[in-house]
């Protein structure tokens, strides 16, 4: 079945437009992931280089390509993981082992902001007024 079992890397490696996870990279994110409990989970590292390819991408989860399995359940991971927080410990897990301080990039897609927090005008004294200088 397909997306069921692990990835063969050396036929992945000739799908040169599809992203995977090396097993160096995979060796480093292992411990961040929630364990599995009853039913074995669908290979971790299909479905988070699928996840990766859709947000890279800007693709709809239906757009996903066959080879990181269904995108029923690329969503469903993304959704659970992202609930619990996963990624985000992550992105602390990984920036702390960094010996040197780096610029961290957060993509947009992961953030809420309120809506009206892009605005340029605020109120003062009830009348709208361009950006205070």
């Amino acid at each position: 079945m397909l997306g069921s079992g692990p990835i063969d890397l050396a036929s992945a490696a000739t799908m040169s437009n599809l992203f995977w996870l090396t097993d160096a990279q995979m060796a480093r994110l292992q411990p961040f992931f929630p364990k599995s409990h009853g039913k074995p989970r669908v290979d971790d590292r299909r479905v988070l280089s699928g996840i990766i390819f859709i947000n890279r991408n800007g693709l709809r989860w239906c757009d996903a390509p066959k080879e990181y399995g269904p995108p029923k359940t690329l969503y469903n991971r993304w959704k659970r993981w992202s609930d619990k927080g996963v990624f985000a410990r992550m992105m602390v897990g990984l920036a702390a082992e960094a010996a040197v301080p780096k610029t961290v990039m957060i993509d947009a897609t992961y953030l809420k902001a309120h809506r009206t927090a892009t605005s340029l005008r605020s109120k003062k004294g009830g009348q709208a007024t361009r950006g205070a200088v």
